[in-house]
């Protein structure tokens, strides 16, 4: 099946995440070699935007990883999105689709986005309605991160659901 914009779409079982669609998450989660808190009442985070240890437990003030733990970690973690994605989307996506659901799955977690209106708009092949859904994703606490006066407790949240809802467009390839 063929996209509105002629790109080829296979079903979620064939694909993986692209080396572009990681790189946007390592850009988009930035490192940090120390647990911060990336956001005032959000959960500690190290790395390229992990919340658990490679053992599985929450990360913890003090922890530490090293780039190439970081980088190994966040591999499996998307792996474990990807895992979920071929799971609840029986529609057949494009890359750049594919790319911004890993995405998307990555930072809100695998059981939110499976449970989503996004996913379910994907199987009717709503595309369209999909990518706009993601914009939908820009809540922290209660706080809309698209409003100018939210900009400094979450504006990052929605610089990065711009960027998932383009990319899942095509506009990012």
């Amino acid at each position: 099946m063929s996209s509105d914009t002629g790109e080829r779409r296979l079903l979620p079982v064939f694909l993986f995440l692209s080396a572009l669609g990681f790189a946007g998450i390592a850009v988009d989660e930035g490192y940090t070699s120390k647990a911060i808190i990336p956001v005032k009442g959000d959960k500690p985070t190290y790395g390229l935007g992990s919340t658990e240890r490679p053992d599985g437990k929450p990360v913890q003030a003090g922890d530490t990883i090293t780039p190439p733990a970081a980088i190994q970690l966040a591999i499996r973690q998307a792996k474990a999105k990807e895992a979920a994605i071929k799971r609840c989307i029986t529609a057949p996506l494009a890359q750049y689709e594919y790319d911004a659901f890993v995405s998307l799955s990555y930072n809100v977690g695998e059981t939110a986005f499976c449970g989503s209106r996004l996913v379910a708009k994907v199987n009717q092949q709503d595309y369209a309605g999909a990518c706009a859904e993601i914009l939908r994703w820009r809540f922290f606490k209660g706080k809309d991160c698209s409003l100018v006066e939210n900009q400094k407790l979450c504006g990052g949240i929605w610089t990065r659901r711009q960027g998932e809802a383009a990319r899942c467009r095509g506009e990012l390839q």
